[in-house]
């Protein structure tokens, strides 16, 4: 008789943690990275969409992002990727400068410190929005206007 009431509560027990898992599910991963680098000496400002795990070089550095998450639109606007930087010098072992977060509302809150470069992150990107990035095709021309024909008067 205690068996039942055990089982049943087992049951309802496996069935709520799937829906929890759900509802503390993170964000979903992009594959790409909109990344915005300057470099400081010449002032020089560039906006980079970068894959997910391939290096993008920035001058000395190595920048390599592991994921980058977005919350959904319903949300409060967020992205934030999890970035390594690694300074390669000619004649020197490479050194890491920074590994961690960086989200895109506060890049003051984990931010790259090299006296030449900055890197931090804008956004995440899926396929479709990479694609569609470039600037939209000039709308047709229109046919000049005709003038009404007329009609004779009688």
């Amino acid at each position: 008789m205690m068996i039942r009431p055990l089982a049943a509560a087992a049951f309802v027990v496996a069935l709520s943690q799937p829906a929890f898992a759900q509802t503390v599910a993170q964000p979903p991963a992009y594959p790409i990275a909109v990344l915005q680098t300057l470099d400081k000496v010449t002032g020089r400002v560039r906006t980079v969409d970068t894959p997910i795990e391939q290096n993008l070089r920035f001058g000395t550095l190595d920048i390599m992002v592991r994921t980058c998450r977005k919350r959904p639109p319903e949300e409060q606007p967020e992205s934030a990727a999890f970035v390594e930087v690694r300074d390669i010098k000619p004649g020197e072992t490479p050194k890491t400068l920074f590994v961690g977060w960086m989200f895109a509302s506060s890049p003051a809150i984990s931010a790259l410190e090299h006296p030449v470069y900055d890197v931090w992150v804008l956004d995440c990107k899926g396929e479709r929005e990479a694609q569609s990035g470039a600037p939209p095709a000039p709308p047709p021309a229109a046919a000049p206007a005709q003038p009404p024909a007329r009609t004779p008067r009688r």
